[in-house]
């Protein structure tokens, strides 16, 4: 849980989030579902409103970037996908990368996820 993987999002239908990027898995496998993976989408395009339910993540955790490129975990996209379209970043020949979110990412990540499932009241008693 917490490990950033790229995942193939292509053939997605607006408003999906689509294309090659990566994700966060935010869940362990599950009994009686090990194909699929619970992921929230990473972007480097900013959200166009402030929303609790897109955390800015603190550094890139892509290897192959710079740390400091801005991006956010959108968090109202969370979906299921089978682990088939995940592949772990491929930083040179038979070298691949497993990053894995710091601790305070993903406290921020799984309170972005409750809001962007309408769950925050469970968290906030209203």
């Amino acid at each position: 849980m917490g490990q950033v993987f790229v995942c193939n999002l292509k053939n997605a239908v607006h408003p999906e989030i689509g294309k090659v990027r990566p994700v966060v898995v935010i869940a362990p496998r599950l009994p009686h579902r090990p194909e699929l993976a619970t992921v929230v989408p990473i972007s480097t395009t900013a959200p166009i409103h402030e929303h609790p339910f897109c955390y800015k993540l603190s550094k890139n955790y892509h290897p192959e970037e710079p740390d400091d490129l801005d991006c956010w975990a959108k968090a109202d996209l969370v979906m299921s996908v089978s682990y088939q379209r995940l592949s772990p970043f491929k930083t040179d020949r038979r070298k691949y990368v497993y990053p894995t979110l710091g601790a305070t990412d993903i406290k921020g990540v799984r309170l972005a996820i409750v809001h962007g499932l309408g769950l925050h009241s469970l968290i906030s008693g209203n």
